[in-house]
């Protein structure tokens, strides 16, 4: 009886996967030496040992030709993931400058890597400029998706891409883009690229060093949160600079897929135009006839009316920082970046529980953010309005849509099935952290920040993440792991028929 699971692919993909990832060591040391800061060391030694690992993975299978399947796509992803997240801990492991264990190391390593920007570092004001830029990029990578710019190179290993990309994201996805893979995902990563560029670029113009400006670029495209001052964007004390963040967080909480549309849209005219460049053809009616982004867009807006109001009229601050503050952290939070301005942990009432729900939502499929994502969340709202209808007309045929396309049922019973088991992961998670000894505030808005990819939480996690143990720590490294990878692709690793042919 043959393996379910092609061993040798797998393993010929993720030397060639780890052998490239060894390639992201090299630029902190770069940075290591124009600034003279002398924690080069560290990620040299990762570099040599990341490369020979992937190598060795790679050379005995070098020459085996198979083409990759489905089942080969899921262990791919999750055995990337899990393996690069202990490598990409290495160089936080060997700087001295830091004194992490093992498990606070691969921690920090997970969190940069999903986008989640939880940490457990203080004192980053006075880090070496190697490791505040290598945590910067590790969410950047890990933005898009590492994967994805390996699905955009995989090709040329004579390896397809397509099984990777379906094992990477299941459930609800938009049409594809292009014919094929590849092009779609080089083309997402030119968008990636130009927004990044972007956003440092006004960050620079409104005040940050040139080395801020592309750390926190990094992070926020890539709807991460990490920064290089321990009090975020709070450092800068710049309304200036918090707009600008709250744009780019709302371009990247945005499916890619209308973006890449949009400008698809102003290139073909651009053509069309014998290149002559003509800005009334980027038409941003795209954006407001998908349904997905008007809910995104529409549930932002509330809960920052909610969160300003409250804020004002409870006297936390005037109408302008009220506003401003309200802007702020809705959309870092509901688009589970986690910057943060001021001490939104100790806003009175509801309001830090109220964004921290809002991080469930997330960002629209298809975007850097975490959380549930807006299409699920929309689906099971329209799922229950269907329901209600039934029980005044049993005998009626009732399609659930989003805009003009109606849901296939499998799909419904897709996004109930991903929600029941994200509760169930949610509740045994949050016992594991309160047998711990973890009080529940503290674990509740661990596990949500963690599974969410959103970062900052509650109670003893609100600044940072130092003060847990490492059991904690592993138990919220795999909550980030379920969040990046969408529940699904890790956990049917567990499940016996995936193993059987």
């Amino acid at each position: 009886m043959s393996s379910p699971v092609q061993s040798k692919v797998v393993l010929r993909v993720l030397g060639s996967l780890l052998s490239m990832f060894s390639i992201t060591m090299l630029p902190p040391v770069v940075v290591g030496l124009i600034y003279q800061d002398g924690a080069i060391l560290p990620f040299a030694l990762s570099f040599v040992l990341t490369l020979a690992t992937g190598l060795l993975l790679l050379w005995p299978v070098r020459e085996h030709q198979a083409t990759l399947r489905l089942r080969d796509g899921f262990v791919v992803v999750v055995m990337f993931w899990a393996v690069l997240s202990v490598f990409g801990g290495i160089p936080f492991l060997l700087s001295p400058e830091l004194d992490l264990s093992v498990a606070s190391a691969i921690f920090e390593s997970v969190s940069g890597l999903t986008t989640t920007g939880a940490t457990l570092i203080v004192g980053l004001d006075d880090l070496p400029h190697s490791i505040l830029f290598y945590r910067q990029q590790m969410q950047w990578l890990g933005g898009m998706g590492i994967i994805v710019l390996a699905i955009a190179i995989l090709p040329m290993l004579n390896i397809g891409g397509m099984q990777l990309y379906r094992a990477e994201t299941p459930g609800v996805n938009k049409d594809k883009l292009t014919p094929r893979i590849a092009g779609t995902a080089k083309a997402l990563w030119y968008i990636y690229l130009g927004l990044t560029t972007s956003c440092a670029l006004a960050y620079y113009f409104a005040g940050m060093s040139v080395f801020d400006a592309i750390g926190h670029s990094f992070s926020t495209v890539a709807i991460g949160g990490f920064s290089t001052h321990d009090a975020s964007i709070g450092y800068y004390e710049s309304s200036t600079i918090e707009m600008i963040a709250v744009i780019f967080m709302l371009i990247s909480g945005v499916n890619f897929a209308l973006h890449f549309m949009v400008f698809r849209g102003l290139s073909n005219r651009r053509n069309r135009e014998n290149k002559r460049l003509v800005f009334k053809s980027l038409s941003f009616k795209q954006y407001f006839q998908d349904e997905e982004f008007r809910v995104f867009m529409g549930l932002l807006f509330v809960l920052t009316i909610i969160t300003s109001t409250y804020l004002y009229t409870t006297n936390t601050s005037g109408l302008s920082d009220s506003l401003i503050d309200g802007i702020f952290h809705v959309v870092s939070i509901g688009t589970t970046t986690g910057f943060t301005s001021a001490e939104y942990f100790n806003w009175p009432g509801f309001l830090p529980v109220l964004l921290l729900f809002a991080s469930f939502v997330g960002g629209c499929a298809g975007s850097t953010g975490g959380g549930m994502k807006v299409i699920r969340v929309l689906l099971l709202f329209k799922q229950g309005q269907r329901e209600l209808k039934r029980l005044l007309h049993p005998s009626a045929n009732i399609m659930v849509k989003v805009g003009s396309r109606a849901i296939p049922n499998q799909t419904i019973d897709v996004v109930w099935g991903f929600f029941a088991t994200y509760l169930a992961l949610l509740a045994i998670m949050l016992l594991l952290l309160m047998a711990n000894g973890l009080d529940q505030q503290t674990a509740f808005s661990a596990v949500v920040a963690c599974l969410n990819n959103l970062g900052p939480g509650l109670g003893q996690v609100a600044a940072n993440y130092s003060s847990l143990s490492d059991f904690s720590l592993t138990v919220l490294s795999m909550a980030m792991l379920f969040g990046r990878l969408e529940i699904f692709t890790l956990l049917v690793l567990f499940t016996p028929a995936f193993w059987k042919s």
